[in-house]
């Protein structure tokens, strides 16, 4: 049987600096992967990539941090490349990158557009594209979606409309690298506790997503903990490898489909 633990494994993270991918980098290296990449996007995340690099490499894996914007296509090959010469292989890689602008239709910006579908869609796919290429055989592909793609709500559309095209990027990747026992799904978190969250929001859009009547049966804060989706994701790549071509809600009750 082959081995689907973390132990000894390679992984790539992008937006791994930070939020749930600087997380994902810390459970994983205390869990036996042997290597992450950390990508970051911008000099404004170099610190906290640095840090997470470090919290890796005291947990006893290898660990190195490299920027760039993924909606570059190249950029994403460098990434790759670079995982595999300072590795010699990669068996993970997870998206945890995007960008959300809240705005009504009505006062969306062409350059509004462009920034949350280079980011939400463009980068996705080609991260989609250089992990099909790059990954060890029985590998595993996450990307990180949003529970709003099974919402009905305003003032997400180009949020919601820029992730929505990796559901089929998901379910097409995974036939074609299927036969190479890569899995490939995609997870939608509900809005997540994190410093990514708050500055599309409003005082009052903050305070109804935290309130847990409106948005989880369950009675703590609706809003997502990291560490909920971190163990779902951990979940996704190692022990759940059967799961493929899927987009799973992991939000607490806030949006089913």
């Amino acid at each position: 049987m082959s081995d689907h633990s973390l132990k000894g494994k390679y992984v790539v993270i992008a937006g791994g600096g930070k939020n749930l991918g600087g997380l994902l980098a810390r459970r994983f290296a205390e869990n036996g992967a042997a290597g992450i990449a950390v990508h970051y996007n911008s000099a404004g995340s170099k610190a906290d990539a640095e840090e997470t690099v470090k919290a890796v490499q005291d947990a006893g894996a290898k660990a190195f941090a490299i920027q760039g914007d993924l909606a570059v296509v190249a950029n994403n090959a460098a990434l790759f490349d670079e995982a595999k010469k300072q590795f010699g292989g990669i068996d993970i890689a997870i998206n945890t990158a995007g960008v959300v602008i809240k705005k009504p239709i009505a006062e969306v910006t062409e350059a509004d557009y462009d920034r949350s579908f280079d980011a939400n869609a463009k980068a996705a796919f080609f991260f989609l594209q250089q992990a099909g290429r790059s990954l060890n055989d029985g590998g595993k592909i996450l990307t990180i979606v949003t529970s709003l793609l099974a919402a009905y709500t305003p003032f997400y559309s180009i949020y919601g409309g820029g992730k929505a095209p990796v559901e089929h990027f998901t379910r097409a990747a995974s036939k074609e690298f299927g036969e190479r026992g890569i899995s490939v799904n995609a997870l939608g978190p509900g809005p997540m506790d994190t410093p990514f969250f708050y500055p599309a929001e409003t005082k009052d859009s903050i305070a109804y997503h935290s309130t847990a009547a409106a948005l989880s049966p369950f009675t703590r804060s609706g809003l997502t903990n990291i560490g909920d989706i971190a163990s779902i994701v951990t979940f996704l790549v190692t022990d759940g490898w059967w799961i493929t071509g899927q987009t799973i809600f992991a939000n607490g009750g806030y949006t089913t489909r």
